[in-house]
């Protein structure tokens, strides 16, 4: 299943610090691909905010929680005021099918353009 990235021999991950993941064998990758770039694996600022949140409750966004309420009203608060409305997703693809959705209803076209 990972043969569009190995061929041959796919990698067996194991452990990751940093913007590093680690095979089991203990050979050191540069991850370039897992959305790492901000504050890298194994951060532990996000581990602690994590395990802070997953005490108290441990499910996505399909369910109200003033937690949501507050983190769109912090990030909006940041943005021009025509960027005024949040919409929480799980995941990337979920999102790229939003933003396809929004733009399709906002110009009333159909075509798309994507780059490889």
């Amino acid at each position: 299943s990972c043969k569009v990235f190995f061929a041959k021999d796919p990698l067996k991950i194991v452990r990751a610090q940093g913007q590093y993941m680690f095979d089991e064998k203990g050979e050191k990758y540069l991850d370039c691909i897992n959305n790492v770039a901000h504050v890298g694996h194994s951060h532990p600022y996000v581990i602690k905010a994590a395990t802070k949140q997953m005490e108290l409750l441990n499910t996505n966004s399909r369910f109200l929680h003033d937690n949501l309420v507050q983190y769109a009203q912090r990030l909006t608060a940041t943005l021009p005021e025509k960027l005024s409305v949040c919409y929480f997703v799980n995941s990337g693809s979920e999102a790229n099918d939003l933003a396809l959705r929004l733009a399709r209803q906002y110009h009333g076209h159909q075509d798309v353009i994507t780059l490889e």
